[in-house]
């Protein structure tokens, strides 16, 4: 089961995703993404630990998600938190990263969440509702992420919207507006 949470900077992406996994009834395991890079970073790192039970393993993996996760317990809860900072760690590693590099990076993620027999939380942002960023890095984060966020939610069995702390049902993927 894949549960996708996603949303805008500070809109409770990551307090839904904690707040689920602490409900399960399972042992969590949480894949942090992110790299403490600067002193606001780690602040909003020793922030984010914080929240979370003492008793969930943490595994930092800014890179390698994939392993991550096919090397948590089965049957426990996954947390992934986030996609876009993975995203863009792939990116900074290769700013040529091409949309088909990766969609098989992402496939091997999905493959590995919908494989285990426990449930995993995909926590990613929404930045396609800002401005268009003036630099063509900043456009190619924007429009991978993009990609990504809908083929995970494509995915997913249940994809949610982060708005001020409300979660929004985005309803199951065969739905089709009509008109």
């Amino acid at each position: 089961m894949i549960l996708f949470i996603t949303g805008g900077a500070r809109s409770g992406k990551s307090t839904a995703a904690v707040e689920a996994a602490r409900h399960c009834g399972r042992a969590v395991v949480f894949v942090a993404t992110a790299t403490a890079d600067d002193d606001e970073m780690a602040e909003r790192i020793a922030r984010h630990q914080n929240q979370r039970p003492s008793e969930w393993t943490t595994v930092e993996a800014p890179c390698a998600l994939t392993e991550a996760i096919t090397g948590a317990d089965p049957e426990a809860c996954v947390v992934v938190d986030c996609l876009s900072l993975w995203i863009a760690h792939e990116l900074m590693a290769d700013e040529t990263l091409s949309v088909e590099s990766l969609d098989l990076r992402l496939d091997a993620v999905l493959t590995a969440a919908g494989g285990r027999p426990g449930p995993t939380i995909l926590v990613s942002n929404e930045v396609g509702s800002g401005i268009v960023p003036d630099n063509l890095l900043a456009r190619s984060f924007r429009d991978l992420l993009g990609r990504a966020n809908q083929r995970v939610a494509a995915a997913a069995d249940r994809a949610v919207l982060s708005v001020s702390g409300r979660l929004v049902d985005l309803g199951a993927p065969s739905e089709r507006l009509r008109v």
